[in-house]
């Protein structure tokens, strides 16, 4: 019977893991995500399961490869976190979950967008303070008369988009390579086109390291409508910080959203005493500017219909590496130059 070890798995998962487990594998599962020092954990085991922001490295894969283990699949979309050159080295597949459920990340991406966009962030943090006057702050516009940018318009772009039309709102998007189903559900437009014109701006582009660092930068910002609002549910690699702090201090951005940020894997999971404590001086920046700065821990996808999809994939992914030697959701890693 294969023996799985899974890292990252919170205790109101294991429920899930064990209903959908329809193949009968047998599962180790680990609390914490993947590190140098848990590693140990996977030993005995014949695969590995890792979440986004595990850290799945030269190193550890070695110590994988050194156990006879030939199966290190993530169950997320997104695979930055995965040295693939190291596993083509060391011939061990890799595999992810092309796609869950597009509505949780779509859903909280809107979710900030209209606590910026109706001040609700402003009003609440005012209320708590007892103070119930009703400042120019909290004037705003209706999302039926606005309009909403979708900058990367894959499948959980085009789910945003269309709850953001549901409300009313004129929706564009950009995408360098745009769907026949997003050309014919919104209106595509160049990037600058979009940034000019929108009053939220949302984030849905993948992460290339050393490609699209810091895309979100100055010269971006300058772009966007004043005054305009950011979310960003990608990736935290994406966003220049201090432009954003910047565009906000000088009104360009009126708020910024973001369920992602640089070095996750050095806070999530962790509760700290103060904000002096947080580690990132990224973090503690984007924490010390709320409200006008809405930070949610990346829950984007911690949903029950995303998990159930997650794992689902997840089990298909193995049972079809343990019973035909590959998968169609293995990940293509690169050729190495020595070959």
């Amino acid at each position: 019977m294969v023996k799985i070890t899974a890292y990252g798995v919170r205790a109101l998962e294991e429920p899930y893991f064990d209903r959908l487990n329809q193949y009968q594998f047998t599962c180790n599962y680990v609390r914490e995500l993947l590190t140098h020092d848990n590693v140990a954990a996977a030993k005995g085991a014949d695969a590995v399961l890792v979440r986004g922001n595990c850290v799945v490295d030269r190193q550890n894969l070695q110590q994988f490869a050194d156990w006879g283990i030939r199966a290190v699949f993530t169950r997320s979309v997104g695979y930055n976190h995965l040295d693939l050159q190291a596993a083509a080295d060391l011939g061990i597949t890799l595999a992810r979950v092309p796609g869950y459920s597009p509505a949780a990340v779509a859903e909280l991406a809107l979710t900030l967008g209209m606590t910026q966009f109706r001040h609700v962030n402003l009003a609440a943090e005012q209320t708590r303070q007892a103070n119930f006057t009703i400042s120019d702050n909290l004037f705003s516009r209706e999302i039926h008369t606005a309009t909403v940018g979708i900058l990367g318009a894959g499948r959980i772009g085009l789910a945003e988009a269309k709850l953001y039309q549901g409300l009313g709102a004129q929706v564009l998007a950009y995408d360098p390579r745009p769907s026949a189903a997003v050309q014919a559900a919104v209106t595509v437009v160049s990037l600058p086109e979009l940034l000019a014109q929108s009053d939220i701006v949302s984030v849905h582009v993948p992460y290339f390291p050393g490609e699209n660092d810091n895309l979100l930068d100055a010269e971006f910002l300058a772009q966007m409508k004043s005054g305009a609002v950011l979310v960003n549910t990608a990736r935290g690699e994406l966003a220049d910080v201090p432009a954003i702090l910047s565009a906000l201090d000088s009104g360009q951005l009126s708020g910024y959203g973001t369920d992602v940020f640089r070095d996750e894997v050095a806070l999530l999971g962790k509760q700290f005493a103060s904000l002096d404590e947080v580690p990132n001086p990224e973090a503690r920046q984007l924490l010390a500017a709320y409200p006008q700065v809405l930070v949610t821990p990346h829950v984007g996808s911690y949903t029950e219909p995303a998990l159930v999809d997650m794992i689902r994939i997840s089990y298909d992914n193995f049972h079809d590496f343990f019973t035909t030697g590959t998968t169609s959701n293995a990940i293509r890693v690169p050729i190495s130059k020595a070959d």
